[in-house]
């Protein structure tokens, strides 16, 4: 079916994103060990990584800030005593084109994250290592699984509708 551009399709807008600027908003790292004074030969850790996502429209035109918050906490053995605990706060500022409103929300919270997380490993890693203890290396996040369950675990979070008695 020919339209009255001679036949072209119709034009589908272009995705524009770029990382206008990324940066630490809040970092906190507290070495137990090195507090308590326990001997590196007697530490196996094991380590708990919770990952949490926050993005907010800024006031010029097509920009927009995502947070990732991690809290990696990591215990020693069996009986679970603290080595260490980093709260890391990471944010990004885009500027985002092209996306349909009803697609930004998962945009910014599943694009965006992806874009930054090499920096946050890396941070992460270096953090640890400076602390004393091996570098931890942040498994890779598949950010889609993270979106979505956070969906589910909001719509689990919805009181029932209520009734009106009559």
């Amino acid at each position: 079916m020919a339209d009255e551009t001679n036949g072209a399709a119709p034009q589908v807008p272009q995705v524009k994103m770029s990382v206008l600027a990324q940066f630490v908003r809040d970092m906190s790292f507290e070495n137990i060990v090195a507090q308590k004074g326990i001997a590196t030969n007697e530490v196996k850790p094991e380590t708990q990584v919770q990952v949490s996502l926050d993005a907010r429209k800024r006031a010029a035109e097509h920009q927009y800030e995502v947070i990732t918050k991690f809290k990696i906490t990591s215990t020693n053995g069996p009986e679970k005593a603290p080595l260490f605990l980093l709260e890391l706060d990471y944010a990004g500022i885009f500027h985002v084109e092209g996306i349909a409103e009803e697609q930004m929300h998962p945009f910014l919270l599943i694009e965006c994250p992806r874009m930054l997380f090499p920096f946050i490993r890396r941070i992460v890693s270096d953090v640890t290592r400076d602390g004393g203890f091996a570098p931890f290396y942040l498994e890779t996040i598949d950010f889609l699984v993270l979106y979505r369950a956070e969906l589910a675990r909001r719509a689990e979070q919805k009181p029932a509708p209520t009734q009106a008695l009559s």
